[in-house]
């Protein structure tokens, strides 16, 4: 078989930095035939018997334990019964940090190039490993069923990462190479424990058939956010999952395309690569958390450690673990299975003050919801009537469940002063539904989001407005104009990069009209400015809110300034940033930084070729030539933009991480005029590219070489009919149908709000 440059079968790799080879195996979800002959299926599982030839300096790695047993030849501790798509090796001259937990070895991989990088965090994801490694013996009886737990982090690999047993891989892009943000720290400290938590959901039991793909991802992805707030200084998990994660699975479950938790049919493995998305991941961990909320933790357990004892090292489906549930519970919780996993949409929960003095929770939709109702009260100032002499707001809860038997729920008003009421329903963000506030309750919040002391409910409220800005229900201008009284106070980075991604990319890309584009990224702007002025603030003792990752805010602040650039004045600043090598009053430029902040001078073209052959002089790394490759591709320039269109459409060379940044420097908004030629030619053109290279391909060219940019009637009639017309492979099916959707929302929002 051939190897792989597209992160499928067995993947090769050569580092521009230094010339070393790498390979790496990834059989998922069905490429293990393109490595050995297989009958591929998971529930067919053995033990596998693995002996490695390999040049005699490289390290090899696999499932089980390697040891070398002649020069260049290992062999590989079998493995228990583990299905085909789990079977991984990886081989290559990979830097390791060797260490051990409770008798198990562990260990950490990357190309040497990154290995600087990896030894500086390699205490931190150790840590955490064993963290969550003793979690999990405390909640599970099942102990760790593998013989080692080795991670290596693989370049050009297409997910976030896998749950090889005894081998998980991971994308390189978890070794940071520049600074990140406390919350992106967690991030990759929620994708360890999430991997983790595979190797009972998923390797240990492994479902029967790919219709059951949320017993393996929906628990991964609960168990990650849990695990790690449980065990580490990360107990924000739950915040940066309403901010962000969440928000992935409201809009794919309000799109064409989709589909139950738990689907009936899932007739073949393509129609099964297409469920891994906001559904399966983020609506099934909320489905979860919520099941958890209705059952209790200790019964939730019994049944998970029930279904892990009568299926070790076997497969089993969803009936079998709602039986294990059931039992452990009392619960009928195969009823509860058919209102959450195989209904489709996202139910809205409205909380009113009653007339009597109560709270009144009604539900849009008919899934049973247990939840919990916030009172935020603000007193009258001092020396008003109803004043208590104090200012300080106070937050009170009250607990229920909506179900068919009580679709409106009437709750105690919480105890509390006198004084302007704030209703949050969903406190605690248990269930999976949107909210929608009472008018005094969304007055309140436009005057005083900035000021709620939980960050999880700042969240939810910004999520709350997300939503209503989706939904027609919110002009785009006032979300960024609540954004600028609201986010230059906050404190936790996965809010402030929740709002900062829903403000820079869809609305003032798609939703907000071309002639309102300037002044909206003017303000986004401004707001990273006073970000940035509050954290220098904040460490010279000058004033400012402190709190929370005051270096993750800078940094939130100095990309959120850059990518907002758009004025001579900002490109200007961004030229004397790039030449002084630091922002001042605020971080070095490192080479993220560098790169982003050089991306910008490219769409604006206040840099060229120039520019860029000198900065990949500076950073020769595999991520620096997709820089370069970015940044080529978003100059304006026809010349620049047929030798991109050649690179993602006609010639078949590059790799997947080349080809997306490629993608994501090509269509720009500033360039509009420019591009407008090409936007019909991109549908025939992705259609021929996808067949010819495969689904990993198809679904990077249907996400990010879509001309998101071109909201307008005849690039939704062009891309309706390529669906029309057929042949498009799966995988760019789905994602075209998702990104035609996303487009005619931003016209009707556009239609509504035309200033």
């Amino acid at each position: 078989m051939r190897y792989s440059h597209t992160g499928e079968g067995m993947h090769r790799f050569t580092d521009p930095a230094d010339g070393r080879t790498y390979l790496y195996s990834h059989c998922f979800l069905d490429e293990a035939p393109r490595i050995f002959a297989a009958f591929d299926q998971p529930d067919l599982k053995a033990a596998f018997h693995l002996t490695v030839t390999a040049p005699e300096d490289w390290t090899v790695l696999a499932n089980g334990t390697t040891t070398r047993t002649a020069p260049g030849r290992w062999h590989a501790a079998p493995t228990p019964p583990v299905s085909t798509y789990l079977f991984a090796v990886a081989a290559g001259p990979y830097h390791t940090v060797r260490a051990e937990h409770a008798g198990l070895p562990l260990g950490l991989h990357c190309r040497r190039s990154l290995a600087p990088h990896l030894d500086a965090d390699a205490d931190e994801i150790l840590d955490i490993t064993r963290r969550c490694l003793d979690r999990y013996h405390e909640i599970f009886d099942e102990p760790y069923p593998f013989d080692s737990y080795d991670q290596a982090f693989v370049p050009e690999f297409n997910p976030g990462a896998m749950e090889n047993p005894g081998l998980v891989t991971f994308r390189e892009e978890y070794v940071f190479r520049s600074a990140v943000t406390d919350t992106e720290r967690q991030t990759r400290g929620v994708t360890i424990a999430h991997e983790m938590a595979h190797m009972w959901f998923g390797d240990l039991v492994t479902m029967r058939w790919w219709d059951d793909l949320w017993l393996n991802e929906s628990f991964a992805e609960y168990m990650g956010y849990r695990v790690l707030a449980e065990t580490t200084r990360h107990t924000g998990t739950w915040t940066e999952f309403a901010a962000s994660r969440k928000p992935w699975g409201y809009d794919a479950d309000q799109r064409p395309s989709t589909h139950p938790v738990a689907p009936d049919d899932v007739p073949d493995t393509a129609a099964a690569l297409l469920n891994f998305d906001g559904i399966s991941y983020a609506k099934g961990a909320s489905a979860l958390r919520q099941l958890v909320a209705l059952l209790g933790d200790t019964a939730f357990l019994a049944g998970v450690n029930d279904h892990f004892a009568r299926h070790r090292f076997a497969n089993a489906s969803l009936a079998d673990l709602l039986d294990s549930l059931t039992r452990a519970s009392g619960h009928d919780v195969h009823a509860w299975a058919r209102a959450w996993l195989r209904t489709t949409g996202v139910d809205t929960l409205r909380a009113e003050p009653a007339a009597d003095g109560t709270v009144r929770v009604v539900r849009d939709g008919t899934r049973p919801h247990r939840i919990t109702v916030a009172t935020h009260t603000r007193p009258a100032l001092p020396g008003t009537p109803g004043s208590t002499g104090t200012t300080r707001a106070t937050r009170t809860t009250a607990t229920g469940t909506l179900d068919d038997t009580t679709p409106a729920l009437d709750l105690p008003a919480p105890a509390g002063p006198a004084g302007t009421a704030l209703l949050l329903p969903n406190a605690g963000d248990l269930t999976y539904a949107k909210i929608r506030l009472d008018p005094d309750s969304w007055t309140t919040a436009t005057r005083s989001l900035g000021e709620l002391p939980d960050p999880l409910d700042r969240a939810l409220l910004w999520t709350c407005a997300r939503d209503m800005v989706r939904d027609g229900e919110l002009a785009p201008a006032d979300y960024l104009d609540l954004a600028s009284r609201h986010l230059p106070a906050e404190t936790d980075t996965s809010v402030i990069a929740g709002v900062l991604a829903f403000a820079r990319g869809p609305l003032a890309d798609t939703y907000l009209h071309p002639g309102s584009r300037p002044r909206a990224l003017a303000g986004i702007g401004a707001v990273c400015l006073r970000l940035l002025d509050r954290t220098a603030a904040a460490e010279d003792g000058t004033g400012g809110r402190t709190g929370g990752d005051t270096a993750g805010v800078r940094l939130s602040a100095v990309r959120g300034i850059v990518d907002a650039a758009l004025t001579e004045e900002d490109t200007a600043r961004l030229r004397e940033w790039l030449t002084d090598g630091r922002v001042p009053g605020g971080p070095p430029l490192d080479p993220e930084l560098r790169w982003r902040t050089l991306l910008r001078l490219c769409v604006l073209g206040a840099a060229g070729e120039d520019d860029i052959a000198a900065e990949l002089r500076r950073d020769p790394s595999a991520t620096g030539h997709e820089g370069a490759d970015r940044c080529r591709a978003a100059l304006p320039d026809p010349r620049a933009k047929d030798a991109a269109w050649k690179a993602l459409f006609e010639h078949d060379e590059l790799s997947n991480y080349r080809l997306v940044a490629t993608a994501q420097g090509f269509w720009q908004p500033e360039q509009a005029d420019i591009l407008a030629a090409r936007v019909p030619h991109y549908f025939p053109a992705a259609t021929e590219a996808a067949a010819r290279r495969g689904a990993a391909v198809a679904e990077a060219l249907g996400r990010h070489a879509f001309p998101a940019h071109a909201v307008h009637p005849d690039t939704l009639a062009a891309g309706e009919k390529c669906l029309h017309d057929g042949g498009t492979v799966p995988a760019l099916r789905r994602a075209l149908a998702d990104r035609l959707d996303d487009l005619s929302r931003a016209l009707d929002i556009r239609t509504r709000h035309p200033h």
